[in-house]
C-alpha cells in the first residue's frame, strides 16, 4: 500500500533508522519522504539518501500525508506548539516519543486530527524492528492500520492498548541496548579465556541471533531450551547455574522495572 507523503520530526537514530527501513523495504522512496532536523550534520545524512531535510518542519509538514514526530518526549509539547497550526487535518500524527500518551498530543493539535502512538525500536534499521501502535480517541482504525503497516515494513508491527506501552517501552524500545549488552559481555568473557575479539563476538552474535531463531520457529518455551541444552553435569547446567546465582533473572526483572518508571515519569 502507499502511503503518500511523509514528514519526519526529528533526524536522530530513530528517525534515521525510520527512513532506512522505509528505504530498504521499498516502503516509500527518497521522494515521499521529508525531514525536519535542525542540526546541519543531521541533515547531511539524510540528504545522502536523495531525501529532502530541512532546518524547520514548517516546510514539509503542510503537504504532509503522514508526520512522524521523532524527538525526544522532554521537547514534544515545545514541538507541536511550534508545528500545529500547519497539520492538516487529514493527517495522520504519529508519535514515537517514549512515555507521551494520545491525549496529551491530542490536546496540543486541533480537534479531530488522527494521532497514532508507536514503540518501534532501532532495529528497524535493518528490517527487524518491533513497534507496538494504539490510536488515540480521533484515530480510526484504517488510520491504525495505515500506521502499523507502515512499520511493519521495518520489521514487525503490533497493535497493543495504550496502557501496556509503557512496559512494551522497557521490553523491546529499550531492548536492543539489554542484548548489546549482553552480546558484549559474552564476548569480553571469551577474550578474557583466550579467543580473538572477532572470533568471540562472532560466537556470541550468531548464538543470540539463532536461539531466538529457533524459539520462535519452534514455539518452545525458552525454559524448554535451557533444560535441552543443559546436560546433567554438563558445562552448560554449571554457568547456568552460576547465572543463577548471581540473579540475572532479578536483574533484567529490576531493569524493566526502571525503565517502566522512567517511561512514567517522562
Amino acid at each position: 500500500m502507499g502511503f503518500g507523503r511523509i514528514a519526519i520530526i526529528g533526524g536522530g537514530r530513530m528517525g534515521e533508522a525510520i527512513v532506512a527501513g522505509l528505504l530498504a523495504s521499498g516502503a516509500a522512496r527518497p521522494e515521499e519522504i521529508s525531514v525536519a532536523e535542525p542540526n546541519e550534520d543531521r541533515r547531511t545524512v539524510f540528504e545522502s539518501h536523495d531525501l529532502v531535510a530541512v532546518p524547520d518542519g514548517h516546510e514539509i509538514v503542510r503537504d504532509a500525508d503522514i508526520v512522524i514526530l521523532a524527538v525526544k518526549p522532554q521537547v514534544i509539547d515545545a514541538v507541536l506548539a511550534h508545528l500545529a497550526d500547519e497539520v492538516p487535518r487529514e493527517a495522520i500524527v504519529v508519535s514515537i516519543a517514549a512515555g507521551v500518551e494520545t491525549r496529551r498530543i491530542e490536546a496540543l493539535l486541533p480537534a479531530g486530527v488522527a494521532v497514532v502512538r508507536v514503540m518501534p525500536n532501532t532495529p528497524a534499521m535493518v528490517g527487524a524492528g518491533m513497534s507496538v501502535v494504539c490510536g488515540g480517541a480521533a484515530a480510526s482504525d484504517q488510520a491504525v492500520e495505515t500506521v502499523r503497516s507502515l512499520f511493519e515494513a521495518l520489521g514487525t508491527a503490533i497493535v497493543l492498548d495504550e496502557r501496556y506501552f509503557d512496559v512494551a517501552t522497557a521490553i523491546s524500545g529499550s531492548g536492543p541496548a539489554y542484548v548489546a549488552l549482553v552480546a558484549d559481555a559474552l564476548a569480553r568473557a571469551g577474550v578474557a579465556q583466550g579467543l580473538s575479539k572477532d572470533v568471540a563476538l562472532a560466537l556470541a552474535l550468531q548464538t543470540i541471533k539463532g536461539t531466538a531463531e529457533l524459539i520462535e520457529r519452534t514455539g518452545s518455551h525458552p525454559e524448554a531450551l535451557i533444560d535441552a541444552v543443559a546436560s546433567p553435569g554438563g558445562t552448560t547446567i554449571a554457568a547456568v547455574q552460576v547465572l543463577e546465582e548471581r540473579a540475572v533473572r532479578a536483574a533484567f526483572g529490576e531493569a524493566v522495572a526502571a525503565a517502566v518508571r522512567r517511561a512514567r515519569e517522562l
